[in-house]
């Protein structure tokens, strides 16, 4: 006599979920339990776990020949979070849990004494299991709150699995048990800076604006002390609230990182690695699990590298494809997993090793002892490749008493420019709308050119430099969107030749 229980579970590759339907198969031979269907070595030992707790919790597996087989065999299946899934099958082969089925998905780890405990990446699996028209997810206690950021989807929540039993008709009496909940990390989120703290930074400020309103990369290069950490720390603040799917995505990649009931928010997210961070840290990777990097962990937000000569050069090229692109595909051994990295990078340095290059000794400045060799030798850890991505590329000038005095109260609130920057996102989102971009920073060079061409001669500045040789296509390219954000901040309805000469100034570092 043989029988077959069925569930569903979601295989987990990077933010990218695969429903996989769990069948468990009992016959009458020699005892014993196997899982097949491509399972690493965690997975493989659920059959231990599995086993303990169900003893555990009251439902003990029968003494006969269990087969568990996890379809589609050919993809991978990482770590513990289906063991619920496997019991659950298991238990509905025996009789014990009629209502199982496979348009319900389990999600959960086991632990011997049959509670289920969190998992990371809860929220990818959710969308994964809207996504294949699942009639519930089962997930852990804590891991509730954040399944239930997916609109859509019916999420329960079970303590252990003799819960997740009597969930699905068993006939056990229910045991009060205490929970094991996620233990997130310490919030890490850096408190939201004034804007109009800064003074004597005119031309700072106006390319922070012109970054959040259109969603471009930037470069600050300037003395020690000049203000670039300062604005940088800035442009979270003046950056609107993440709506929708854009939201969604966040949470799946702080869901991914491990965040737990944090992994919902609503403010773009702020990345700043130290220097010394190898390639993995800041593309994603490792050896077992493929974990998200601090560009993907920065999606839809801010990737701010300062001090960014100091990054090894190998470190920063590796950002050229997700710059362009928008994701970034991790391969390993295991396989290969895709993030979304549509995020702004901002880069701060200084001039040079000593800092002081530009400075005017003859007026009682600091001298720069740095030779042009070891200048050259210094920025050009930022190769031309990388800084050809970067759209907003400005000079920041230390601040002097003059500058003070002229700029006092003269710098937008943050809750001022967060204003200004709603008005010019609210113009790019109509002008766009149908198109599938959000911001001025994502159109294609084809729209440039063809609806989203300028005034008559507005681009001979733009076309004369391409002629010579100063300005690559893609230069070109990225101009003309900044000169699109300008026009939206000053209320034009198309960019004409102020607007591009005022994009170009803001591109004149380097």
């Amino acid at each position: 006599m043989t029988e077959i229980g069925r569930a569903a579970a979601v295989a987990l590759l990077g933010v990218s979920g695969r429903l996989v339907e769990v069948e468990a198969h009992l016959t009458s031979q020699l005892p014993g339990f196997s899982i097949i269907g491509l399972p690493d070595t965690s997975l493989g030992e659920a059959r231990e776990r599995v086993r303990s707790a169900a003893t555990n919790a009251g439902c003990p597996l029968p003494a006969r020949r269990i087969t568990v087989n996890l379809t589609p065999a050919a993809i991978p299946k990482r770590g513990s979070g289906f063991d619920l899934a496997i019991a659950m099958a298991v238990l509905a082969a025996t009789g014990t849990a009629p209502r199982v089925s496979g348009r319900v998905v389990y999600i959960g780890e086991l632990g011997l004494d049959g509670r289920v405990r969190p998992v990371p990446g809860v929220i990818p699996m959710t969308l994964a299991a809207r996504a294949a028209g699942a009639d519930r997810v089962v997930v852990p206690i804590g891991n509730l709150d954040e399944a239930r950021v997916v609109p859509g989807v019916v999420v329960h929540g079970v303590d252990s699995l003799r819960g997740a039993a009597i969930d699905a008709g068993a006939l056990l009496p229910p045991v009060d048990v205490d929970p094991v909940l996620l233990e997130s990390p310490a919030d890490t989120a850096m408190p939201l800076a004034e804007l109009g703290d800064v003074v004597g930074n005119e031309v700072g400020v106006r390319a922070m604006i012109a970054a959040a309103a259109g969603g471009h990369h930037v470069l600050l290069l300037g003395p020690p002390g000049a203000g670039k950490t300062m604005l940088a720390e800035r442009l979270p603040g003046i950056m609107p609230d993440l709506r929708g799917e854009a939201a969604l995505e966040v949470a799946a990649v702080r869901s991914v990182a491990g965040l737990g009931s944090r992994s919902w928010t609503t403010r773009p997210p702020w990345e700043a690695p130290h220097h010394s961070a190898s390639a993995v840290a800041l593309i994603g990777g490792g050896s077992g699990t493929i974990r998200p990097g601090a560009v993907s962990r920065a999606t839809r937000g801010i990737l701010f590298l300062d001090e960014a000569p100091e990054f090894p050069r190998v470190v920063l090229d590796a950002l050229r494809q997700p710059l362009e692109s928008g994701r970034i595909t991790v391969h390993r051994a295991a396989g290969a997993a895709e993030f979304p990295a549509r995020c702004q990078v901002v880069l701060a340095a200084n001039p040079c090793p000593c800092g002081h290059a530009g400075a005017r000794p003859d007026l009682g400045g600091p001298a720069c002892d740095c030779s042009p060799t070891t200048v050259r030798r210094y920025l050009g850890r930022m190769s031309g490749p990388l800084l050809d991505r970067i759209d907003i590329r400005v000079h920041v000038q230390r601040v002097t008493t003059g500058a003070i005095r002229r700029a006092d109260g003269a710098t937008p609130t943050s809750a001022g420019a967060r204003g200004i920057v709603a008005t010019a996102r609210d113009r790019m989102t109509t002008r766009l709308e149908g198109t599938g971009w959000g911001t001025n920073a994502e159109v294609a060079g084809s729209w440039l050119r063809r609806a989203g061409r300028l005034e008559p001669g507005a681009t001979s500045l733009l076309d004369r430099a391409l002629d010579l040789g100063t300005l690559t296509m893609r230069g070109w390219d990225r101009v003309m969107r900044l000169a699109w954000t300008i026009a939206d901040l000053d209320g034009v309805d198309r960019p004409g030749e102020a607007q591009v000469r005022a994009a170009l100034a803001l591109r004149s570092a380097l």
